[in-house]
């Protein structure tokens, strides 16, 4: 059985809310930001919070397709496009779908073996003068990275078409909480042997405040732009690829690890995610989404591949 996408090529993006909840008790860890702490702010009278960022929530919607033991993609998505490298000694170093900026990675684009680097570059060539080809972009992009067409990229060295080779996000995400308030507590990290050390060298009794947060709602937003994907020109099963490889990502994020800090342990609140836009739209379950994804891989896969960089300094 097939997913019925029909519903999602008349709008313009597909808007779904999740409620979470801790798994235990009530209070839980915000991410946190240098020289600001909790992020939060008012929206109108509500006191709310900035749970975890966009940019956190890429990298972990990221991690939903990759094998960390075994250092590749995982079985169910054999066959789509990335970039793999290794170091000198053959073993696995990180790939374009660990790294941050995807094919931009300095692993990936820096190394002194410019195999790949020349290649990137001869595909990119077409477009080094007058407006960006998009539909060329788009093409190389799906050859050596499918990712990089959903959570964006931007290919800032000059070799490439004087650094104007950028694609924003398809597929973005945050979670925010509201009507919050703080958990205050503390702690102290005990030294039994000489309570009256030196704390600056690590000895001695060190008490701690901790501060932690309640909320009456905790959300996560996902906002996949359809448009966007249609726009790229490839054709209804690399825009069919595109969106079950979103869906896929949002499902398997929710139903997986939502432990994003020690003390943030988060799960659905409910089974059912309904999409707030289109109306009627229901998430489909991983296995459903699992078995038409495997489909659109196969009719695509002609068009993806695989590429190794052997990562010198």
């Amino acid at each position: 059985m097939s997913i019925d996408l029909s519903l999602l090529r008349s709008v313009r993006r597909l808007l779904i809310e999740a409620e979470l909840e801790p798994v235990q008790g009530k209070r839980f860890q915000p991410t946190g930001f240098p020289d600001l702490g909790p992020a939060t702010f008012q929206a109108g009278d509500t006191a709310c919070l900035l749970l975890e960022s966009a940019q956190s929530m890429a990298n972990r919607l990221e991690e939903t397709i990759w094998d960390k033991s075994n250092n590749t993609v995982v079985d169910d998505l054999e066959g789509i496009s990335y970039v793999v490298v290794n170091d000198e000694s053959e073993e696995f170093l990180t790939s374009s779908i660990v790294e941050s900026h995807r094919l931009n990675s300095p692993y990936i684009l820096e190394s002194k073996d410019k195999a790949f680097h020349n290649q990137l570059r001869e595909e990119c060539s077409v477009m080094e003068k007058g407006p960006i080809d998009r539909k060329a972009l788009a093409n190389t992009l799906l050859k050596y990275d499918i990712n990089a067409l959903i959570h964006g990229v931007f290919l800032a060295k000059q070799e490439f078409a004087g650094g104007r080779l950028r694609v924003a996000r398809a597929l973005s995400s945050f979670i925010e909480a509201e009507q919050v308030q703080v958990a205050a507590s503390g702690g102290v990290k005990n030294d039994h042997v000489d309570p009256q050390g030196d704390t600056k060298k690590g000895f001695g009794n060190v008490p701690f405040h901790r501060e932690e947060f309640t909320a009456a709602k905790i959300t996560a937003y996902f906002n996949v732009d359809l448009q966007q994907i249609r726009s790229y020109g490839l054709g209804e099963d690399v825009e069919n690829l595109l969106t079950l490889l979103s869906l896929y990502k949002i499902r398997a994020l929710l139903d997986g690890d939502l432990r994003l800090r020690t003390a943030c342990d988060l799960q659905l609140k409910q089974d059912e995610v309904s999409a707030t836009k289109p109306n009627g739209f229901v998430l489909p379950n991983l296995g459903l989404i699992t078995n038409s994804l495997k489909n659109a891989i196969e009719k695509c896969k002609s068009e993806m591949t695989v590429n190794t960089v052997v990562y010198k300094k």
